[in-house]
C-alpha cells in the first residue's frame, strides 16, 4: 500500500496543486471480486439518509483509520457548485474551509467520462475503481456522502447514486452537513490528512438504473400515444428553466422541457431553512400532488444529472414508485438540448 502526502490542517486556503495526489495508481484486479475484510461488518445505518448524530456516533466506533484493516465509516465530501455560481465558489474551496474530520473529497468534475462532450457523465468502471482506490476507500467500507454547509443537499445524492449503481454495498447520504455544523459536531479546516491508497475491485455498472438519450427520446416521442408504456419523466430544474422562460446556466443551451415531463424543482423536496430532505410523508405528498403515478416507471432528469439524483433520493425515501423501474437520465437536459433539433417539437417552451 502507498500513502498520500500529509499536511497539517491549517486555516489558510491552500492552492489546488497542494491537494494533488502523490501516490502511485494501484494496479487493479479485473476479476471484480472485492477484498474480504477479516473483521466484522462495519457500522450499519437503519436508513439511506443518515442523521448527523448517527454519523458522529459511528465515526467514534469505526473511524477511518489509515492503519486499520477493519471495515470503517468514511465521510466523503461531494461539494460542488454550478459553473455560474455568483460567489465563484468551488467544492474544494469549501472542503478546505470546513469539513468533517478525516473526510475525503470526491471531485464531481473529475470522476466522469472525459471522452463525453456532456458534463458529469458516468465514468467507466475502471476509472471509478481508480478513483475509489486513490481516495483510500475499500469495498467493505461504509461511505457517508455529504454536501456543503452552504447548499445543504445538492450534489451528494449524485455521488451516492453513482456509488450505488457501481455496486458499493454500503453507501449513505448525510442529511445534512448544515445541521452537523449547527449541532456543534466537530469540524476541521485546512489541507489533507493521512489516507492510504488501496486497490478497489473493478465493479460492474447496473445499467438498468441509467436512462440513455435514445430511451428518453423514445419516451418523448410516445407521449400521449395510445398503447404507450407511460414512462414518466421528472425534471428537477427550476420552473423558469423548465418552462423556457429563464435561460440555462450554460451559454448557448436552449431552455424548455421534454414533451409530457413533470417538473418538481429539486429544492421543493428540501426544508427551506435547513436544506435537509423533508420527512418521507411530506415527500410522498409532493410527488402525489404533482400527478406522478407510482405504478408507472419514472426517469429523473435535470441539467447535467446532478440534482436529478436529489429527486431520485427523495423518491427512494418516500418509497414512491418501484426501485426496479426508476432511473436517472445521465446526460439530462444538457445532452437533450444539444442532440434534438428545435424543429423536432421535442423541446417545449412556455407551457405553464
Amino acid at each position: 500500500m502507498v500513502l498520500f502526502t500529509v499536511l497539517r490542517p491549517v486555516r489558510a486556503s491552500l492552492p489546488q496543486s497542494s491537494l494533488r495526489q502523490l501516490c502511485q495508481r494501484p494496479s487493479h484486479n479485473f476479476s471484480g471480486k472485492p477484498t474480504i475484510a477479516k473483521a466484522g461488518a462495519p457500522r450499519s445505518f437503519s436508513n439511506y439518509l443518515v442523521r448527523p448524530t448517527e454519523l458522529a456516533d459511528a465515526l467514534k466506533k469505526a473511524p477511518p483509520s489509515p492503519i486499520s484493516s477493519e471495515p470503517r465509516v468514511i465521510p466523503l465530501c461531494a461539494s460542488w457548485f454550478m459553473p455560474n455560481d455568483p460567489q465563484g465558489r468551488t467544492g474544494i474551496q469549501v472542503f478546505r474551509e470546513k469539513r468533517i474530520p478525516k473526510a475525503r473529497f470526491f471531485n464531481l468534475d473529475k470522476v466522469i467520462d472525459k471522452r463525453s462532450p456532456y458534463p458529469h457523465m458516468l465514468p467507466s468502471s475502471k476509472n471509478f475503481a481508480e478513483a475509489m482506490s486513490e481516495l483510500g476507500i475499500r469495498h467493505e467500507d461504509t461511505v457517508v456522502v455529504y454536501d456543503s454547509q452552504e447548499l445543504g443537499i445538492f450534489s451528494a445524492p449524485r455521488v451516492g447514486w453513482t456509488m450505488k449503481i457501481f455496486g458499493h454495498p454500503r453507501v449513505h447520504i448525510l442529511n445534512n452537513f448544515r445541521l452537523w455544523v449547527e449541532q456543534g459536531l466537530p469540524t476541521e479546516s485546512g489541507n489533507v490528512w493521512t489516507v492510504e491508497c488501496g486497490t478497489y475491485p473493478i465493479p460492474e455498472l447496473d445499467e438498468a438504473k441509467v436512462a440513455s438519450y435514445e430511451e428518453v427520446r423514445e419516451v418523448a416521442l410516445d407521449h400521449n400515444k395510445e398503447g404507450a408504456e407511460g414512462v414518466q419523466i421528472l425534471d428537477a430544474r427550476s420552473r423558469g428553466r423548465w418552462s423556457g422562460k429563464d435561460a440555462e446556466p450554460r451559454e448557448g443551451l436552449s431552455s424548455g422541457h421534454m414533451p409530457g415531463s413533470f417538473n418538481i424543482p429539486f429544492d421543493a423536496v428540501l426544508d427551506p431553512q435547513t436544506k435537509a430532505f423533508l420527512p418521507a410523508d411530506k415527500l410522498k405528498e409532493i410527488f402525489t400532488n404533482s400527478g406522478l403515478d407510482p405504478a408507472k416507471p419514472i426517469i429523473s432528469s435535470c441539467g447535467t444529472g446532478v440534482t436529478a439524483c436529489v429527486l431520485e433520493t427523495a423518491l427512494n425515501e418516500a418509497q414512491f414508485g418501484s426501485p426496479e423501474t426508476r432511473k436517472v437520465y445521465d446526460g439530462s437536459w444538457t445532452e437533450w438540448a444539444q442532440r434534438v433539433a428545435l424543429s423536432d417539437s421535442l423541446i417545449i417552451k412556455n407551457a405553464e
